[in-house]
């Protein structure tokens, strides 16, 4: 009988299995370097939304199933070598050349064949296995076979028309994961556990934004290096701070849920966070265009912050956000926005916008915390 209660802890080899995820993460980034007439095209984005998107699926499934079914036995740790072996080969398929496509589509294919496989071997060597538990187990193996012929079948495709369709899994596996929560509730996830896995992602995901602030400090010393420095680590100290008091103290980590709201609200986080790295890093750059750069860092900073809020719906009862908070951090938002759009052409003011948004956003969260605003909805 597979057993889900009581506390589970984070392992070492979990840890270790995220470590690679820094440096796919690091190669997808590199995507939006690639300039074409002083930005990145459509194209290149999209390209490099997929790669991320396609991180983040791996990462959500790898996640759930150590959530519910992971033992830290033999056949969880070789899986898990097995699927590490195979993200070196994504992270070298990951590139802007159509030349890396049935590389990367077949690592990416394989990847999800183990992780069927590792359904697979815990519903072989768990005895007693409650009905539910089995249907929940074979849901997963035949969606993630499903989503593994998709990726293969797209390599003759591209061969044969140099179309490109493996995309259509990452929707497949999302709109799935959206439609069948009702079968995902047949095993609740141990949330204490996911949020502690979903909280380090979050800090491997701010390490990236730490090492881009070092590009800041050139040789020998410069006003200009510095002001950009410093500004943008008080970005990164905001935005850490803002996290951790969500994390500590505001969301309710007993909570009885499936995690794959949660889990997708954080997808997103990471991806907007993964943009304010490339947008900060372009703000430096006279070579990239003005306007492009700016709308980039407005709408990295807006979904961060918004998606940060949505997190909320997770936290105790008396820190529910309450209509005050949601109209004062809406009215901060359209202000950097505005404020923005007026000083789109000096970097050097855009960026001091941008620190004094993120602080504002964090003493709201702050203040929430101190104060239990939530309770001003139940009075």
């Amino acid at each position: 009988m597979l057993s889900f209660g009581g506390e589970k802890k984070v392992e070492y080899l979990e840890l270790v299995y995220d470590l690679i995820f820094v440096y796919l993460v690091g190669r997808s980034n590199a995507l939006l370097h690639t300039m074409e007439g002083g930005f990145f095209t459509v194209t290149t984005y999209l390209t490099y939304l997929t790669a991320t998107l396609v991180i983040l699926q791996v990462w959500y499934f790898s996640s759930l199933f150590i959530n519910r079914y992971g033992t830290n036995g033999v056949a969880d740790h070789v899986c898990l070598f097995i699927n590490m072996y195979l993200l070196y080969y994504l992270a070298d398929g990951t590139r802007l050349e159509a030349g890396y496509y049935v590389r990367y589509n077949t690592a990416w294919g394989l990847i999800l064949l183990n992780l069927a496989v590792q359904y697979f071997l815990k519903m072989r060597v768990s005895g007693g296995m409650m009905p539910w538990e089995s249907r929940h187990i074979k849901h997963h193996i035949r969606l993630l076979l499903l989503q593994s012929a998709l990726v293969f079948a797209a390599i003759p495709i591209f061969l044969k028309t140099g179309l490109m369709l493996s995309w259509a899994t990452l929707v497949v596996g999302f709109i799935a994961a959206a439609l069948t929560a009702r079968i995902d509730g047949l095993v609740p996830v141990n949330f204490e556990h996911l949020t502690e896995r979903v909280m380090l992602y979050i800090v491997f995901t701010f390490g990236e934004m730490v090492v881009a602030i070092a590009e800041y400090i050139e040789s020998g010393f410069a006003l200009h290096g510095v002001y950009f420095s410093l500004m943008a680590f008080l970005i990164v100290v905001a935005q850490l701070l803002s996290y951790g008091i969500l994390y500590n103290h505001i969301i309710d980590r007993e909570m009885h849920t499936t995690g794959t709201v949660y889990m997708l609200l954080h997808i997103v986080l990471v991806l907007a966070l993964n943009n304010i790295t490339a947008a900060l890093e372009f703000m430096r750059e006279p070579e990239v265009n003005d306007v492009a750069k700016n709308v980039f860092l407005v709408a990295s900073f807006l979904g961060y912050h918004i998606f940060l809020f949505l997190i909320g719906l997770f936290s105790h009862e008396r820190y529910h956000a309450g209509i005050r908070s949601v109209a004062a951090f809406a009215a901060a938002s359209v202000l950097f926005a505005l404020a923005m759009a007026a000083c789109y052409r000096n970097s050097r003011v855009s960026i001091a916008v941008s620190v004094l948004y993120v602080y504002a956003v964090f003493g709201m969260i702050a203040h929430r915390w101190r104060t239990g605003d939530g309770r001003e909805t139940h009075e």
